[in-house]
């Protein structure tokens, strides 16, 4: 899901940019320090929307620099355990195959595929098949649209990994 959530991040600054133009390098450097980036708290940083604050810059002693604390508004995303979500698929094999839904990297396990789904390996590309009786097989590979289920996530300081499933109705391959 995606969330517009306040955050603080310190910056640090050396003397060579003290100037007229500080608060103009300060938002520069904060957009490009965070959007992209990924805490474990708060989920992957989409965007950075309006900056509430620029706090007094305080010199660092010994170092010479200048810490700003900058307090700013920003849109999250942050997946959680029964989220449905649509995704790309990137990677298929014998075990499974990988999924991006933006920044996140999903895998669905081929236990996590419906009944009657197998791998196949002759195939080029390389993809995960369910025959159907009167229709045509439904083919999983490489940039397939899947809609999956998020069965699980871990969180770590820089990086989110999620588990998800198709195996229940209305999920699986996007036509």
């Amino acid at each position: 899901m995606f969330f517009h959530v306040p955050m603080e991040r310190e910056l640090l600054l050396y003397p060579n940019h003290f100037g007229p133009n500080i608060h103009d390098l300060l938002v520069k450097k904060l957009i490009t320090k965070v959007e992209g980036s990924c805490s474990g708290r708060h989920g992957f940083v989409i965007c950075v929307t309006d900056i509430t604050s620029t706090g007094a810059g305080r010199i660092r002693e010994g170092a010479g620099l200048a810490s700003f604390l900058m307090k700013f508004n920003a849109i999250v995303f942050r997946p959680f355990k029964g989220q449905v979500l649509d995704a790309v698929v990137t990677t298929v094999n014998k075990m499974g195959f990988f999924a991006e839904v933006g920044p996140l990297q999903v895998f669905v396990s081929k236990h996590q595929t419906p009944r009657g789904m197998s791998f196949d390996a002759q195939s080029n590309p390389v993809s995960y098949v369910q025959h159907n009786v009167d229709d045509q097989p439904i083919r999983i590979t490489k940039d397939s649209e899947v809609r999956l289920r998020v069965i699980g996530t871990h969180f770590e300081s820089i990086e989110i990994r999620a588990i998800g499933t198709i195996k229940e109705n209305y999920l699986g391959l996007i036509t």
